[in-house]
């Protein structure tokens, strides 16, 4: 006599049921990860970053041209250069209250060593003076605004300074190329300690430029760079 068949259908049901639940552990896993990539993705958008302030502490050593800056860990600029030891350039972001009546302006410094970056001041004479279109911008009490030649590749650029000054403070804005976002400027300073320092902040900060080279000071000055 033969034996009997061994029934089938439950192994295949078995298998079915253990594929299915499989499959929904694997969805529960792919949605659970979902969520926290999303909190975490909220979570680095809510977050503010770190403003540098005067009374930072957590400071990094860096020597530039022979001069030793003990660097608040906050006011780099990029994060990879906050390391101790030797640097050609610093990279950091000042707040500097120009006016009790306004927020701090930020501004952007890189202090190098002085032979890397030649004084707005000195290039007034040598070289935006040649550059001057013959019109002339008003606008900043105390400064003369002397837009450049387009004709020499500086379209949109304007030159303020102040005329009665033996050493004038000198600050060239370029357009910002969106009309939603305020005119920048740069101005490179020659410090007394051998260093330079290249700043480029919006064009509003020039309104208090009576008061820029004093709170620039303060700044400076914690850090060892005057």
């Amino acid at each position: 006599m033969s034996a009997p068949r061994t029934p089938t259908q439950p192994a295949h049901h078995g298998r079915d049921q253990i594929a299915y639940n499989l499959a929904g552990i694997a969805v529960l896993v792919l949605l659970a990860a979902v969520g926290v990539a999303y909190a975490i993705d909220q979570a680095g958008r809510n977050a503010q970053p770190v403003q540098p302030q005067l009374t930072d502490a957590n400071r990094v050593t860096q020597t530039v041209a022979g001069q030793e800056l003990a660097i608040p860990a906050s006011w780099f600029r990029f994060g990879e250069d906050m390391k101790p030891g030797f640097a050609s350039q610093v990279d950091l972001t000042l707040r500097l209250s120009l006016d009790p009546q306004q927020a701090p302006f930020a501004v952007e410094a890189t202090l190098l060593p002085r032979s890397g970056a030649r004084a707005s001041s000195a290039l007034l004479d040598a070289v935006y003076l040649h550059q001057f279109a013959d019109e002339t911008v008003g606008g900043i009490p105390g400064l003369v605004g002397k837009p450049l030649l387009a004709s020499e590749g500086y379209a949109g650029e304007t030159v303020w300074y102040d005329p009665l000054s033996p050493a004038p403070f000198v600050a060239k804005c370029a357009a910002a190329p969106e009309p939603t976002r305020p005119d920048r400027c740069l101005r490179t300073i020659h410090l007394s300690n051998g260093l330079a320092a290249v700043l480029s902040f919006d064009i509003q900060a020039l309104r208090a430029w009576k008061n820029f080279d004093a709170e620039l000071g303060l700044w400076l000055g914690q850090i060892g760079a005057l």
